[in-house]
């Protein structure tokens, strides 16, 4: 199995590229092959537009399948197109076109014909081929081109190894994203999230983790203690959650490189609800006691709690920093009823936010800054919505019998939580629980596939 650890680069973005369990991930830009010139007085349309449009229209793009020089790279050409079809269409800012409107045009190694393209209503074009280098190595180049101006604006070569090639379809659909839509893409993550298996009131729970497509999904626990809530750490393979082994709630920690889990620290009540600090170095997270919780932050290096709150018997849960890590959202009922509350991250100048019809649960900051996630409880009624960081803006994105759970996609454009549907009999039965995604506008919802029932989902950061 390719080492997620490894990062592949995409140099004219500036990405970084190093080596890792020995295999080398190496990019290098392309020059420009030569187009035709522009002879209009007026600038030229082009695919390069914002997100709001591409909402509203999204951009015809082509994916014919890449060149490739026989032998293993010919299967692995149509694969990289297909991911990258598949990764932009669900995003639903991409429109690509049905690969039988083009199938008489074979991969192209100069400069495309523009004028064909420009006749089948494409805007955006992807080229390129797939080289075997021998043994387990290959060599994918990719270039992006805007039909309507005739241009090339974007050039890679990649060289990995072929278990690696998926990567390079999602680092490809990134550039892409970028490049048109001028914010970063989210196709190069991991999602970790719960695997929920057997009957109803006898859940098996282990950690899972995925590619955000769903594919190279592997469990990480064998389901002998129940798990909940992972959450990644910014920087490091590494994941924080809650576990009741020996039937008391926990933290620990779980490192994907070595699979080893680690107790964070000995507390005298439950531990629950953890996150990681923007840093990486400490781990917000509640602990009960007097009769409710409180919020604490503990340093990693040493293993000390903070307290941050002093309750008073509220319930003080769900702590989430800032990306700046100057505050922490949470939800209490230290005004009678589950709200949300802002504070500094100190502890101080605590406030609440929440005002809508109902209780506000598991908040969650975007990685922007411009949004806090929620679960809102009204009556039978659950919703996932968003608001501004002062309480004002909420708008309430998908409501259903039982939904929970948001994370945010690292570039804060889309959201995923789970969706759970009611049992029909005592036993269970009809009961599921699956991974959605939404557009942070309340668009494009989608369900993401996973091989069993999945709750407690958590976006990890872009690998590259």
């Amino acid at each position: 199995m390719t080492d997620s650890r490894l990062i592949l680069p995409g140099a004219s973005l500036g990405r970084r590229g190093f080596v890792a369990s020995g295999a080398a991930l190496l990019a290098v830009p392309l020059a420009p092959l030569n187009a035709f010139a522009q002879t209009a007085a007026a600038p030229p349309a082009t695919a390069v537009i914002d997100v709001d449009k591409a909402r509203a229209e999204p951009i015809p793009i082509a994916i014919p399948v890449l060149g490739s020089t026989g032998g293993p790279a010919d299967k692995l050409a149509r694969d990289i197109a297909m991911v990258i079809t598949n990764n932009l269409a669900r995003s639903g800012l991409f429109r690509p076109l049905d690969p039988a409107q083009f199938a008489g045009e074979g991969p192209e190694a100069g400069a495309p014909n523009f004028q064909n393209w420009k006749a089948a209503g494409v805007q955006a074009l992807v080229t390129g081929k797939v080289e075997s280098q021998g043994g387990d190595k290959v060599r994918v180049e990719f270039r992006l081109w805007d039909v309507l101006p005739q241009a090339q604006i974007q050039g890679t070569a990649y060289t990995t190894t072929l278990s690696n090639w998926r990567r390079i379809a999602h680092i490809i659909s990134d550039v892409i994203y970028e490049r048109l839509l001028g914010e970063k893409g989210y196709f190069d993550t991991r999602v970790v999230y719960i695997a929920g298996t057997g009957p109803r009131d006898r859940r098996i729970k282990r950690l899972a983790i995925m590619d955000q497509d769903g594919e190279n999904n592997r469990f990480l626990t064998d389901g002998g203690f129940l798990a909940l809530t992972p959450r990644f750490h910014p920087t490091r393979d590494q994941i924080v959650f809650m576990s009741y082994a020996r039937n008391r709630p926990r933290v620990y920690l779980f490192d994907l490189g070595t699979a080893h889990q680690q107790l964070l620290g000995e507390f005298e009540g439950m531990t629950l609800s953890p996150r990681f600090t923007p840093d990486g170095n400490g781990v917000v997270m509640a602990q009960t006691g007097n009769g409710g919780s409180d919020i604490y932050v503990v340093d990693l290096a040493t293993m000390r709690p903070r307290r941050l709150t002093d309750s008073g018997g509220a319930i003080d849960v769900s702590p989430c920093f800032s990306p700046d890590g100057t505050q922490i959202v949470f939800n209490s009922d230290r005004g009678g009823d589950q709200q949300l509350y802002l504070m500094n991250a100190d502890g101080s100048g605590a406030k609440r936010i929440s005002y809508g019809a109902g209780r506000y649960a598991t908040p969650v900051w975007s990685p922007r800054g411009d949004l806090i996630a929620f679960t809102r409880i009204s009556g039978e009624n659950f919703a996932i919505g968003v608001m501004h960081p002062d309480g004002t803006g909420e708008r309430i994105l998908s409501e259903s019998y039982y939904v929970e759970g948001p994370t945010f996609a690292p570039n804060g454009r889309v959201i995923m939580f789970w969706r759970e549907t009611p049992a029909t009999d005592a036993r269970g039965r009809g009961f599921s629980a699956k991974l959605v995604s939404i557009d942070i506008t309340g668009f494009n919802e989608r369900a993401v596939q996973t091989p069993t029932d999945a709750s407690d989902p958590a976006w990890s950061p872009l690998l590259s």
